[in-house]
């Protein structure tokens, strides 16, 4: 497809409130591993050759400090940097040498509903390792909305996603081959939806799914294949409420891919996916999927 300056979506950093017994949850239920840490923050990495893909910051209450996107050229971070503030979005700092680990050169911009989002070029790469039924990376971020049709626009202006599906409640955008990096989700706050981290395959999501139950996080939504994307999904409420989704199969898609419309995803009365098998999303998911915002 045609290339976006944004490149792929690396990380994720968000602020945590106990953030030993999050390590832990993220190393041992989750299965990311720790691959450098600082006084106040842990990097964990997935099973790719991303440095790492989350990052927990210590914090009083929860939080998400900013999204991170690999961009393939140097070129790119100018262009986002320049196309910003015309799409009604600000210039935080840079571009300039990310002073963290993994390294890189970004530029952090505000989009207009006041998300942090930072596109990092030269960024280390680890060898990647046999992923097994460890999250590879993180495949979407969800965004709540009070706007989805600001924040689209700023979206395809500045950065050069494109639309791939709209339903009734969200707008699904990329920026490479998977069908969404980043999805909008109408609502009345500006806050975050979930995050996505892509495994293996259906068989990873399904023992991943068993290994959170025996840890005693239940499955909130899911198990179940998703119209827009294709993905198998499988929703949790992790530590601080943060809701998380192992998924696998998100479908790939080029210049060819025929945008659709709300008419073209709907399901029958009393169904929540492809299969017809997943139960409703539950009262705590939706609760969560509202409450963390940006710092």
């Amino acid at each position: 497809m045609s290339a976006s300056p944004a490149g792929q979506l690396r990380s994720i950093a968000i602020g945590v409130t106990d953030l030993a017994a999050a390590e832990r949850f993220y190393n041992d239920t989750w299965h990311l591993q720790t691959v450098a840490r600082t006084g106040d923050a842990v990097y964990l990495r997935g099973a790719g050759a991303f440095h790492h893909i989350l990052a927990l910051h210590r914090a009083d209450t929860p939080d998400v400090r900013n999204v991170t996107f690999s961009v393939a050229a140097r070129a790119d971070v100018d262009a986002i940097a320049a196309r910003t503030p015309a799409a009604g979005g600000r210039v935080v700092s840079g571009p300039a040498p990310v002073e963290e680990p993994g390294g890189g050169t970004a530029v952090t911009v505000a989009d207009p509903q006041g998300r942090i989002l930072r596109f990092v070029h030269g960024d280390e790469r680890l060898a990647e390792q046999p992923h097994g039924d460890a999250p590879s990376r993180i495949t979407h971020v969800v965004f709540n909305s009070a706007d989805v049709a600001v924040a689209q626009r700023f979206f395809e202006d500045a950065l050069g996603f494109r639309l791939s599906d709209r339903t009734k409640v969200m707008a699904f955008m990329r920026c490479n081959s998977d069908h969404h990096s980043i999805a909008l989700a109408d609502s009345d706050a500006d806050t975050l939806n979930h995050i996505a981290f892509v495994m293996p395959d259906l068989d990873a999501v399904m023992r991943g799914a068993g290994r959170m139950s025996d840890a005693g996080w239940p499955i909130e939504w899911g198990v179940g294949r998703h119209g827009p994307g294709n993905n198998v999904f499988s929703y949790f409420v992790g530590p601080d409420d943060f809701v998380i989704e192992y998924t696998a199969d998100v479908l790939q898609v080029d210049d060819a891919y025929r945008t659709g419309g709300p008419s073209d995803w709907t399901w029958p009365p009393g169904r929540f996916d492809q299969w017809g098998v997943s139960k409703p999303p539950s009262d705590r998911i939706k609760q969560a999927q509202k409450r963390i915002r940006f710092a």
